[in-house]
Formats: C-alpha cells, sequence, structure tokens
C-alpha cells in the first residue's frame, strides 16, 4: 500500500514540532494526524497540558479543537516520511520511504527549536537523512517513546509514556517573560 504523508501543521509561535513516522491506515482513513483511537497521543498531549488550559475538554474534543489546542500551546505536527509503502500500520514494514523536507519546514519556522520524535523508526530515519543539517542548527532532537498503546520492555502504559513525554514541558516555557 502506498502511503503519502499529510502537509505539516505548523504555525510562526510552534516552538516544538513533534515528528511521526508516517500516517497509520486508521489515521489515512480519517485524514487525521493520530486518528486511531486507541493510539495514546492525544491522551499524552492533553494529559501534559490541560492543567494549563481548563476550558479544553480533553481528547474528546473534535479534531479541529484538537489541533487549535496544539497549536495554543505552540505545538506542531508533522511526519518524517513523506511517502513510502507499508502492509498494515506497523513501522518495521516500511519500505521505499522519501522523506519530508523538515529542514526546510525548520528554516521557515525559526522558533520551533525541539523536534519531538515519536518513537524509534521517526528519529532513525530522521538521522538517516537530515543528521549534517541539525548539527549546523541550534536546535533539541527528542527521541520519545512511541504513542502506540502496544506494550514494550520499558513502555507498559499510558501513564509510562506521559511520565517520558513530559520532557516537552521546558520547551513549552515563553523565554521572552
Amino acid at each position: 500500500m502506498h502511503v503519502q504523508s499529510f502537509p505539516p501543521i505548523v504555525d510562526k509561535e510552534a516552538r516544538i514540532l513533534i515528528a511521526g513516522t508516517a500516517p497509520s491506515v486508521k489515521s489515512l482513513e480519517k485524514h487525521q494526524f493520530y486518528g486511531h483511537p486507541q493510539n495514546y497521543f492525544w491522551r499524552i498531549m492533553y494529559g501534559l497540558l490541560a492543567e494549563a488550559d481548563r476550558k479544553s475538554t480533553g481528547p474528546n474534543e473534535s479534531y479541529e479543537d484538537r489541533i487549535a489546542f496544539l497549536q495554543q500551546h505552540h505545538i506542531a505536527l508533522w511526519d518524517v516520511i513523506a511517502t513510502c509503502k507499508r502492509q498494515g500500520s506497523l513501522d518495521a514494514n516500511i519500505k521505499e520511504e522519501e522523506p519530508n523536507d523538515i529542514p526546510f519546514l525548520l528554516d521557515q519556522y525559526p522558533a520551533i527549536r525541539c523536534l519531538a520524535f515519536n518513537g524509534t523508526k521517526a528519529y532513525s530515519t530522521f538521522k538517516r537523512y537530515f543528521s549534517n543539517y541539525i548539527s549546523s542548527r541550534s536546535i533539541t532532537l527528542l527521541q520519545l517513546p512511541s504513542t502506540s498503546p502496544i506494550p514494550t520492555k520499558y513502555m507498559r502504559s499510558l501513564e509510562d509514556r506521559l511520565a517520558a513525554w513530559s520532557v516537552l514541558l521546558p520547551y513549552l516555557q515563553d523565554d521572552s517573560k
């Protein structure tokens, strides 16, 4: 199956770019980043950020409201892979990938100071294609555990992932205050 990434969701206020690998089958069907209801991504984002935003109703909001919530918190979304071939949704099945032009995006949005990778495959793919670019920039790379609900040796639950993803919080603080 041919997989095509979505356009980035980003604005000039973004400080963090969360980069996934490529959309899952369910995400492609819904045309939404992290569209599978079992994926922990939206629960993690609301778990980290909802304390600061009491008017939010959480991950059950509409997709448009979830995107607005991320943007209010200066978070952008995109995938490392622009196109690939993959059966199913597992990163291990990705073949013939072509990367998105993340360096161009980062050049267009200089407020982004942290690139957070949702899982090992997103991180390793980025490093394979763009390690020379990043070495010349002042940007933090964070390899985070996948928001997939599949348990791993170290990430057994939503709470484990929420704790690991909390490293994003310092990058959201406004340095101008």
